[in-house]
Formats: structure tokens, C-alpha cells, sequence
């Protein structure tokens, strides 16, 4: 266990070792891209909050807008970070990067089968801890047993079907497909992807800290730091994480179902 530790730990320095070389050297494509999606995401929370007494219709016409646009510059932006680890001598315009209307639509059915998932995944385990309640054991206990074992499911689950834009990007899967190509390579890779994640995200969990604390000019600063350094960081850091894990895995189609489980 020890040695899987430290194996996990190396592999996650090599990955953070080469995305910051990667991104330092395409730091303004990069950043411009997670600018691009910055304004987006804040231009829909803005617009949403002005329609939302005006016109119901037009504020979900706008939300499906600005939820597509985020999607196609979040997928441009995987597009664009393949093509630098590629072959990142060749010069690439933002432009030629976006995804194609196929790439966008299986996305979006995409996402569709991933919260599908994750809502079957949250109802077994109801299923599961509904014949305790005859059992005679407290309500409140049964209830928050299932929500915590609940919960765990739900974030292995995530981490575990999370890479399947990917696939969609990069090897122009169907959407179920991509899925399930997304468990199969992270089999055996679940705890380097976990430390990866903690690594990545401890600007946001300090974030989210100074803010507990109230203090909102820090917890700013500290946001725009995470969005314009960790964002593009961890895009290319998961990308990189994702050829590594192609890398390594030597199954196909045939028998990607048995390393689901």
C-alpha cells in the first residue's frame, strides 16, 4: 500500500511538473480560452438574474445559449491543449480548434447520460438501505448512513466517468461510448486522480475558506488567481493525465466492459 502511495505521489508530480511547463509556454491561448469561459459563466449568472422577473422563456432561451457556448469553448479548449501536447511546434489558431456540431451535440447527450448515471447511482444505494428500516434501527441513522454512502458513490462515480469529453475530442466516440471508455482507464488509476484533484483544487478550497472567514477582498484576489492560473493548469494537467492513461491501458471495444467493474 505504501509503495502504491508513493508510486500515486510520482505520478501526480510528473503530471503537475509537465502542465505547468506546458502551460507557461501557451499561458495567453490558454488563459484566453478560460477568460473566454470566465465572462460566459458570469455573463449567464448576470443575465440570469435580470430576466429572471421579465420573461421566463427568454431567460431559459439564454440559458441554453450561454450553456452552449460554455460548452463549445470548454471543449475548444481540450481540443486546443491535445493539439499542444501533440505537437506544440505547429501553430494553432483558437478558431480551427472549436469542436463540430456532432462533437457539441454528443456533449450535450453526453452530460445527459452522466447526470442520468449519477442519479442511478445515488438510487441504488436507496434501494439498498431501504430493508434496514425494518430492522429496527433509528430512522435518522438508516437516513444518514445512506446520504454519506450516498455521496461517496456519487464523487467515485464522477471521478470515474469524468474523462469522457475525451474521448468525444479525441477519438470522435459516441456519447455512451465515451462513458464507458472513461471507466475503463481509470481503473486502477482512481487514487492518482484523487491526489491529482486535492492538489488541483486546494486554491478553491481556500477560496471557499476565506470566504467562511468573511473576507471577501482576499477570497477575491484568490479567485481571480484560481481562474486566470489553477483553471488553465488543471485543464492541461487532466489532459496530460488522460494521454497517460491511454498510454497505459491495453484493452479495446471488445472487452471494455469488463473493466467497468
Amino acid at each position: 500500500m505504501i509503495n502504491f502511495l508513493k508510486e500515486s505521489t510520482f505520478i501526480v508530480n510528473v503530471v503537475i511538473r509537465r502542465a505547468w511547463e506546458v502551460t507557461k509556454r501557451n499561458y495567453f491561448s490558454l488563459a484566453t480560452l478560460c477568460f473566454l469561459m470566465f465572462i460566459t459563466s458570469n455573463a449567464s449568472s448576470l443575465m440570469a438574474f435580470f430576466l429572471k422577473d421579465v420573461n421566463k422563456g427568454l431567460s431559459v432561451l439564454m440559458a441554453f445559449f450561454f450553456a452552449l457556448l460554455y460548452f463549445t469553448l470548454n471543449l475548444s479548449l481540450l481540443k486546443y491543449i491535445l493539439h499542444l501536447l501533440d505537437n506544440e511546434e505547429e501553430d494553432v489558431s483558437i478558431v480551427s480548434t472549436l469542436p463540430t456540431r456532432q462533437q457539441i451535440i454528443r456533449f450535450i447527450v453526453g452530460m445527459l447520460y452522466f447526470m442520468l448515471v449519477i442519479i442511478g447511482v445515488y438510487a441504488v444505494v436507496i434501494l439498498v438501505a431501504f430493508p434496514f428500516i425494518y430492522t429496527g434501527i433509528k430512522m435518522s441513522v438508516i437516513t444518514n448512513i445512506a446520504i454519506s454512502v450516498g455521496i461517496v458513490a456519487i464523487f467515485i462515480t464522477w471521478i470515474r466517468i469524468s474523462f469522457f469529453p475525451f474521448f468525444i475530442i479525441d477519438k470522435n466516440q459516441p456519447s455512451f461510448g465515451s462513458l464507458k471508455f472513461s471507466l475503463a482507464i481509470t481503473r486502477g488509476n482512481f487514487t492518482k486522480i484523487l491526489m491529482l484533484l486535492l492538489v488541483l483544487g486546494g486554491f478553491h478550497v481556500l477560496y471557499l475558506f476565506l470566504n467562511y472567514l468573511q473576507w471577501p477582498v482576499i477570497a477575491f484576489f484568490v479567485n481571480i488567481l484560481s481562474s486566470f492560473l489553477i483553471v488553465p493548469l488543471s485543464s492541461v494537467a487532466l489532459t496530460i493525465a488522460y494521454r497517460m492513461m491511454m498510454g497505459a491501458y491495453k484493452g479495446d471495444e471488445n472487452d471494455i466492459i469488463h473493466n467497468i467493474v
